[in-house]
C-alpha cells in the first residue's frame, strides 16, 4: 500500500465518529429516566426526613429521583421489592439497621440476604435512638423509669416503628439491660403512627429515632426524652444524656440510612450514584438539613465503606438478637 493511501486511511479513521461498545454506551447514558428510591416505611418517619431532601439534591446530578414509600413488615416488604427489581440502577433502596441487619438475623427463614441480595452504594447518615415517655409518666430520669417499671410490672408499654426495626430492638435491649422484662412491646406500622399515640398518651413510652421532630416534641414538653442510645451525646440535643451516662453500660443502639441497589447492578452505575451522593452530601445546605433531623451526614462514604460498616453492624447485633431470642416469624 502506498504511503499516500495509508495517510488517507488514517485521516478517515480520525474523522469517523467514535463508537463505543453497546454496554459502555448504555452505561454512559445513565440515567435515561427517573430513578425510583424505595423508602420501606410509611411517610413521616426518619427515613423520609433523610431520603426526600437527598433525592431533591440529586436532581442536578442524577436527574429526577421519585420517592416510593412501601411500608410493611418492619421494612422487609420494600427491601424485598428492591432485591427482586431489575439490577439496572433505576431502583434503589433506602436501607437501615432494620432492613439490613435485624430482619435477616431475626427471621428463621429470611426472604433476602442483606449482603448477597444488594450492592452497597453510600452511607448517608447515622442517628441515635432514644428512650422517651409521655409527660404523664411520673419519671424524670432513666433510673426513675427503671424503678417505676419494676414497681409496676406489666403496666408499662412502649411503642416502636414495628417489629424488627431498630426502635424495637432498642426497647428489647433496654429491657434486658435494665432488668424490666415485663414492659410490653406495641409495634406500629411506622414511626409516624407510634409518635402520634405517644403524644396523645395512648402509650406511655416510646423508643424512636432521634429526629428533629422528636427533639422539638421534647423541647415543647409533649414528650420527655430520658436518654439517647449512642456512645456520645447528640449534637442537636446536647442537654440530653446518653443511656451510658444514665447508668446503663452497653446500651448502645444507633440507626443508619444507606443506599443499596439490587445485586448485579453494574459497578460503573454504582460508582456514578455513589459519586453523586458524595457530592450531594458535601453540600452545606443538605448537611444542615441532616443535622436538623439529628443525623450526622457521611460525605466520605462509598460502596466498600458501606460494605465494611454493614459487616460490623451484623457482627455486633447477631449475638444480642440471639441472646434476647428475638423472632420475627
Amino acid at each position: 500500500m502506498r504511503r499516500r493511501e495509508v495517510l488517507g486511511l488514517g485521516l478517515a479513521a480520525l474523522s469517523a465518529p467514535l463508537v463505543t461498545p453497546g454496554p459502555a454506551r448504555a452505561q454512559a447514558k445513565f440515567p435515561e429516566r427517573p430513578i425510583r428510591l424505595v423508602i420501606p416505611f410509611p411517610p413521616g418517619g426518619v427515613n423520609d426526613a433523610i431520603g426526600r431532601p437527598w433525592a431533591d439534591k440529586m436532581k442536578p446530578l442524577l436527574g429526577t429521583v421519585v420517592i416510593e414509600n412501601m411500608g410493611g413488615a418492619g421494612g422487609a416488604v420494600g427491601a424485598l421489592a428492591v432485591a427482586r427489581a431489575q439490577p439496572d440502577g433505576y431502583t434503589l433502596l433506602l436501607g437501615s439497621g432494620g432492613t439490613q441487619v435485624i430482619i435477616p438475623i431475626a427471621s428463621s427463614q429470611p426472604q433476602y440476604d442483606p449482603v448477597k441480595a444488594f450492592e452497597t452504594i453510600s452511607l448517608l447518615g447515622i442517628t441515635a435512638v432514644c428512650i422517651a415517655v409521655h409527660p404523664s409518666v411520673p419519671v424524670q430520669t432513666l433510673q426513675e423509669l427503671i424503678a417505676y417499671a419494676k414497681a409496676n410490672p406489666g403496666k408499662l408499654s412502649y411503642g416502636s416503628a414495628g417489629s424488627g426495626t431498630m426502635t424495637h430492638l432498642t426497647g428489647e435491649l433496654f429491657k434486658v439491660l435494665s432488668g424490666t422484662p415485663d414492659i410490653v412491646h406495641i409495634p406500629y406500622r411506622g414511626a409516624g403512627p407510634a409518635l402520634t399515640d405517644a403524644i396523645s398518651g395512648h402509650i406511655p413510652m416510646i423508643t424512636p429515632n432521634v429526629t428533629g421532630q422528636v427533639i422539638e416534641l421534647n423541647k415543647t414538653g409533649k414528650l420527655r426524652i430520658l436518654a439517647v442510645t449512642t456512645a456520645t451525646r447528640v449534637a442537636a440535643a446536647l442537654d440530653i444524656p446518653t443511656a451510658i451516662e444514665a447508668g446503663l453500660p452497653n446500651m448502645i443502639s444507633q440507626n443508619f440510612v444507606a443506599l443499596f441497589a439490587p445485586a448485579g447492578t453494574p459497578k460503573p452505575i454504582i460508582e456514578q450514584i455513589a459519586q453523586a451522593s458524595r457530592a450531594g452530601l458535601s453540600d452545606s445546605e443538605l448537611q444542615q438539613m441532616f443535622h436538623a433531623a439529628a443525623f450526622e451526614p457521611r460525605p466520605d462514604s462509598g460502596p466498600e465503606h458501606v460494605r465494611r460498616f454493614l459487616d460490623d453492624e451484623i457482627a455486633r447485633w447477631s449475638p444480642i438478637i440471639k441472646s434476647i431470642n428475638l423472632k420475627l416469624d
